[in-house]
């Protein structure tokens, strides 16, 4: 008997970024993959918004669309081409715009960027790299917006004002703060319908806080840790988690994060836990591969600490009779250092920034992840998911709820660059077959991140965040919630529904 497929409820469903550039990692990946689940199993179109100044994002989705990243109900809609295409409707936000703004900044040095020969916007910048001004134009050249930074009038406060011009080139609107254009744009694409807004990076989700209509639902995904390494909130995550209670419901990637989430933002926010689909199926056999085979997919940055990932096959390959490789994948500020230190090592490859570098994991033996912090690594599941056994340090949050340690791959002290060598010299040195029982254990541990679960997490999601925001508008619920205390000490939130709407009822209708 087929299992019925999830159904997202119905509205228009959007996937909010700021941007995506050309070696995009996890964050976009997923957000993606998601977007691509959501249209494929629950013949759910997606609209993927973005706010920057990227002149090529026809040219962009083209190729993601060939490369089969985009599946077909699947758009980026960025701000400005928009705009260049349509006409933004009147908003209590806007104001006439003032003649005196209409003048192009013409004393500083200056950035354009093209698309087809054509000039998209021109950032103005003073000697020390500072943004004055950007100017944006239509494919015929003429004026679209400008966006001063330098503002400084009398009676004024200094700061931004944006002016938006008509196909003639005269100011028609202007807005002192980009948020208000923003809101003015997503009025226009929402155009008072059911809408559902998956905010998924934390630069947009400061501001998409903010956001609040009776016909839209806002989720805000944390893809990454939300502390630091001294347990507090990260400063560039307090911004939106300060207001995590305004967005209808906050989504993360594990368990242990969601309980930590509730004790930094308190009961008002609604919280709770989806997995990131992975992109690259299931193994089907874990089949033969070399032992010794080693593989890093990440981001070259200091958070994920691929040097601890070099230095432990190096401290493994002395202690092993066989011959430990280790090809790493990504790209980032660190490369030049980790190229510098591995110059004679013929066994470790760095490899770059390689387009659908998972495929290799069907390759390997074995993969490390030595980052400081995440918030569920896809690259975990999806190594799992192809036989590749993880290595991978105990951190917050994500590796302990998948991995079982020396079941279905390692899990070391974080930072214990010893211990990890010591896991991956255990391993190479098992017989074949106890290697493939790990590999087939960890391609059984994926079974829950397929398409269909995770679309059936975020329907449950969504629908409760309708219910949640129905209730909210109820004085009725509020009242009801006010005569029976006892619902005040309801269940911490998790997928269960009946959980859920006793957390609602004693959480967030609480609120006058």
């Amino acid at each position: 008997m087929r299992s019925r497929r999830p159904r997202l409820p119905a509205g228009r469903h959007f996937a909010v970024t700021w941007s995506i550039p050309d070696d995009f990692g996890g964050m976009t990946e997923a957000m993606f993959r998601r977007s691509r689940a959501f249209d494929e199993v629950c013949a759910t179109p997606v609209d993927v918004l973005t706010f920057d100044t990227r002149p090529d994002y026809p040219d962009l989705e083209e190729r993601l669309r060939g490369d089969g990243t985009l599946s077909r109900g699947i758009r980026i809609i960025n701000l400005y081409d928009w705009l260049r295409e349509n006409e933004l409707p009147r908003s209590k936000a806007s104001s006439p715009a003032p003649a005196a703004d209409a003048a192009l900044r013409t004393d500083a040095e200056t950035t354009a960027r093209v698309r087809a020969g054509a000039v998209m916007s021109r950032l103005h910048h003073d000697a020390h790299g500072r943004v004055l001004q950007v100017d944006h134009f239509r494919r015929d050249g003429s004026l679209l917006l400008t966006d001063r930074r330098d503002v400084r009038r009398r009676g004024e406060p200094g700061g931004r004002r944006l002016v938006l011009y008509d196909g003639q080139g005269r100011p028609v609107r202007s807005w002192r703060r980009a948020w208000h254009l923003y809101t003015d744009w997503l009025d226009a694409l929402t155009a008072e319908r059911q809408s559902f807004f998956i905010v998924d990076s934390k630069t947009t989700a400061a501001f998409m806080a903010e956001y609040r209509r009776r016909h839209v639902v806002t989720a805000h995904l944390v893809h990454g840790a939300h502390r630091d390494a001294a347990g507090v909130v990260k400063a560039s995550r307090r911004a939106a988690l300060e207001r995590a209670d305004q967005f209808d419901v906050v989504a993360v990637l594990s368990r242990a994060q969601a309980r930590d989430l509730r004790q930094d933002v308190g009961p008002s926010a609604l919280i709770t836990v989806v997995s990131n689909p992975h992109p690259g199926g299931h193994a089907r056999d874990p089949g033969a591969r070399a032992a010794a085979r080693g593989i890093v997919i990440a981001s070259l940055t200091r958070r994920k600490r691929v040097s601890h990932a070099i230095a432990a096959v190096r401290m493994a390959s002395t202690r092993s009779a066989a011959a430990i490789s280790l090809d790493v994948y990504g790209d980032g500020e660190s490369r030049a250092a980790l190229a510098r230190s591995i110059r004679d090592d013929a066994d470790i490859r760095l490899h770059g920034h390689v387009p659908h570098a998972r495929k290799k994991l069907r390759d390997a033996s074995f993969a490390l992840f030595t980052a400081h912090s995440e918030g569920f690594p896809l690259a975990l599941v999806e190594a799992m998911a192809a036989g590749c056994v993880p290595i991978a340090y105990d951190i917050d949050y994500g590796p302990a709820e998948i991995i079982r340690h020396r079941r279905n791959g390692y899990l070391v002290s974080a930072g214990n660059v010893e211990g990890l060598a010591d896991a991956i010299t255990e391993f190479v040195a098992l017989p074949e077959w106890r290697r493939r029982r790990l590999r087939t254990r960890a391609i059984r541990a994926t079974r829950g991140f397929t398409d269909e679960a995770v679309c059936a997490q975020w329907a449950t999601a969504l629908e409760l965040a309708l219910l949640r925001r129905a209730l909210q508008q109820s004085p009725a619920a509020r009242a009801l919630v006010r005569r029976w205390p006892r619902l005040r000490a309801a269940p911490a939130l998790t997928l269960r529904p009946a959980a859920s709407v006793l957390r609602w009822l004693s959480s967030a209708l609480v609120r006058p």
